[in-house]
């Protein structure tokens, strides 16, 4: 696939209003937003240990409803921003949310930010949305680059950006405005030759030997 356009598939999966695909994993899936997922949001994201190191959530259900209009790809044709819920087998309410911003024409260029309830902080339920969610960003839409800002004080996002193969660039100094502070943010980008070849080595890793480790 050329890595510097969108497939002929991810055109027709986004610009079709019958929305996004679901993306199944071992232990939860990602969807496309529903209005009823407003209140487990508004719960979620609001709690200050999320909400502090993130943009302005919104203040109340209607304005995550609002929110979630926004995202819709629903009769909208070609999507400029992407949000898929995390959501955990048997369950209906979302646990975190993954959005994907269109910074160059075509996906060619991406931005992504995430936020998980602090209940699944640690248990890896971060990590396998975050995977299949990059599945969907190289392969199906075929991104070039993809970026992310993480405050400097989030030791936490930060690290995990970096698990997930992203590479911190640089500093942007008082680049992010929270709670009346300007807050310095570090850039962090994967692109997707190496984020190609880091798949390729775990699709092979674990066949290579049989050697245990204990």
């Amino acid at each position: 696939m050329n890595t510097h356009t969108r497939s002929a598939s991810a055109v027709a999966t986004l610009d079709a209003p019958a929305a996004l695909p679901e993306l199944a994993g071992h232990r939860l899936a990602l969807r496309e937003l529903r209005a009823s997922d407003a209140p487990a949001l508004f719960s979620l994201l609001t709690a200050h240990e999320v909400a502090r190191f993130i943009s302005e959530p919104p203040s109340s259900v209607a304005g995550f409803e609002r929110f979630i209009a926004n995202t819709s790809t629903r009769d909208r044709g070609p999507s400029r921003q992407i949000c898929f819920a995390i959501v955990l087998p048997g369950e209906e309410s979302p646990v975190g949310i993954i959005q994907i911003r269109e910074l160059e024409a075509n996906f060619r260029t991406a931005e992504w930010g995430f936020a998980l309830g602090s209940a699944y902080w640690g248990t890896g339920i971060f990590s396998e949305a975050a995977s299949l969610a990059l599945e969907f960003i190289f392969g199906r839409l075929g991104v070039h680059r993809l970026e992310a800002r993480a405050a400097l004080r989030n030791g936490r996002g930060g690290r995990a950006l970096q698990k997930l193969g992203a590479v911190p660039e640089g500093v942007l100094r008082k680049a992010f405005l929270k709670d009346g502070e300007y807050l310095d943010q570090v850039l962090y980008a994967i692109v997707d030759e190496d984020w190609r070849a880091s798949r390729e080595v775990h699709q092979v890793a674990p066949s290579a030997s049989s050697m245990r480790v204990h």
